[in-house]
């Protein structure tokens, strides 16, 4: 499958080096906003075509689809761009600003036949299983902790006075669209859809959260997550039950996954997943976007299932936001 991307940052190399590991993947054409810009990067990897028109690109007969890695706010109307000229469409987390949007690029995906995928990469990892698997050998889980708080590398940047895109509002990011949504992605596909959400969030004066909690109550259990980008947490998460516990070193990679089950004889521990290069960690959600777009209809299932937990997640995000205070102007733009 011919593929081109938008964007020219690290996660777009790790992504291209991520597509030769899954194999069946050919980088076909590069879009930059500037010509020098994706010349430079397009010479990484043979000097691909370079567009800087991006309904040129989505017109082009030299892709089948394409991997978005751009500022939020851009990802809804060039998502739906290339959806309409008969592209499949990998985008980058958070897919869309709203879940009206993401709603509307399914039905379009749905319509033209085409594959509309949330890029998530722990959706798509083996791991994935192995923590399933485990959480069957914890007993009762009443209570777990996702944290995802990561000192930003644009930080410092941002204090002396310049403003990044992960701090500017109008992009749609700041920490919760950025680190927040792997904790309510692996709290949703561990424990389902939360009974009752409470969060609260810290802001910059840009206006962007650069911390936040959420809590998710359930029948049974309470999950609370942490993320933030002002500072490095070095805990981890953990999943609690009263047979054991499950540590997980990165939620959004997960990895460094190792279990402590409770024995007659004192506790017995299980390193289950180790550390995984971020190549290969972006290698699952690539495979699984060439399997679901050569075969849509066999794939039906799978594809409807991803859609429909992007779908809650970014529900949720919604109540979050709402809860915390978090606006973004590019919500009422971008909404046709």
């Amino acid at each position: 499958m011919r593929f081109a991307t938008i964007g020219t940052s690290w996660i777009t190399d790790a992504f291209i080096e991520g597509a030769k590991i899954a194999g069946g993947l050919e980088l076909a054409a590069v879009y930059s906003r500037s010509e020098e810009t994706g010349k430079n990067f397009s010479a990484k990897y043979g000097n691909v075509p370079v567009f800087t028109d991006l309904e040129r690109l989505a017109k082009s007969d030299i892709i089948d689809a394409v991997y978005i890695a751009s500022p939020n706010v851009y990802h809804y109307p060039q998502s739906r761009l290339f959806l309409e000229n008969g592209k499949h469409v990998l985008c980058e987390k958070p897919a869309t600003v709203t879940p009206k949007q993401m709603e509307e690029l399914i039905e379009l995906a749905n319509k033209n036949n085409l594959v509309y995928m949330e890029a998530i990469m722990m959706r798509y990892l083996p791991a994935r299983k192995t923590v399933h698997q485990a959480l069957g050998k914890l007993g009762n889980i009443h209570t777990a902790r996702f944290d995802f708080s990561q000192l930003s590398s644009k930080y410092p940047e941002y204090k002396a006075g310049s403003l990044p895109n992960i701090f500017n509002p109008a992009m749609a990011t700041g920490c919760l669209m950025d680190l927040g949504i792997y904790c309510v992605y692996a709290a949703v596909d561990f424990f389902g859809h939360p009974k009752k959400i409470t969060a609260t969030s810290g802001f910059l004066k840009s206006g962007a959260d650069g911390y936040g909690t959420a809590i998710f109550d359930y029948d049974d259990k309470q999950v609370t997550l942490t993320y933030s980008k002002l500072g490095q947490s070095y805990l981890g998460s953990e999943i609690l039950g009263d047979k054991g516990t499950l540590k997980i070193n990165s939620i959004s990679r997960l990895s460094g996954i190792t279990l402590i089950e409770n024995t007659d004889s004192g506790q017995q521990t299980t390193q289950l997943v180790g550390d995984i290069p971020k190549p290969e960690l972006m290698s699952g959600e690539a495979a699984a976007f060439r399997k679901f777009a050569s075969n849509p209809d066999g794939f039906k299932g799978k594809i409807e299932e991803a859609a429909r937990q992007a779908l809650m997640v970014s529900e949720i995000m919604e109540k979050i936001r709402k809860m915390a205070g978090i606006n973004f102007p590019a919500e009422i733009s971008l909404i046709k």
